[in-house]
């Protein structure tokens, strides 16, 4: 059986395009919202705000176990689409360079705020049977497409709460 690559869902969020994009484009709150996730630092230091060609490390935590991603950003259209690729994962000094994961994040205006999307496409390059080998170990039991849906919706459901909470402020 052929593994799924891709995996997205949406939700509308009361904010404008442009509101939502600087958020998650922002790499220093993605752990503001993701399950996974606990931000991000641009490699060499600096802002969270982020251009096409950008660099950064993202730290990551699951359970007990703590990971670094390497990524560059392939999209930056602020209010329309954010995006980056993962491409080296490791400790917190060593990475090895791979194929992961891309990420993608778009902004589309809708009636009452925005349609956020948010996307994972798994770029692995193994054999399906050596993914769902790994997938299993690493995810406690499942793929890793049903295992990222489910953070999708977690993610989505937490920046709608950050957004909401941003706007009552």
């Amino acid at each position: 059986m052929e593994r799924v690559r891709s995996v997205s869902d949406s939700v509308v969020i009361g904010r404008p395009p442009q509101v939502l994009y600087a958020m998650v484009s922002d790499i220093t709150r993605m752990g503001e919202w993701s399950p996974e996730n606990r931000g991000g630092v641009l490699a060499g230091g600096g802002g969270g705000g982020v251009s096409v060609g950008a660099v950064f490390d993202g730290a990551n935590r699951r359970g007990r176990v703590r990971w670094t991603t390497r990524c560059t950003v392939t999209a930056a259209y602020p209010g329309r689409e954010f995006a980056f690729r993962v491409h080296a994962i490791g400790g917190t000094r060593h990475l090895l360079p791979a194929r992961i994961a891309t990420w993608r994040y778009t902004f589309a205006e809708h009636e009452g705020g925005t349609l956020v999307t948010e996307s994972w496409t798994d770029d692995r390059p193994w054999p399906d049977g050596v993914a769902r080998a790994f997938d299993y170990v690493a995810t406690g039991g499942t793929t890793f497409a049903a295992f990222q849906r489910g953070n999708i919706r977690r993610t989505l459901r937490n920046l709608k709460a950050a957004a909401d909470a941003d706007a009552a402020r």
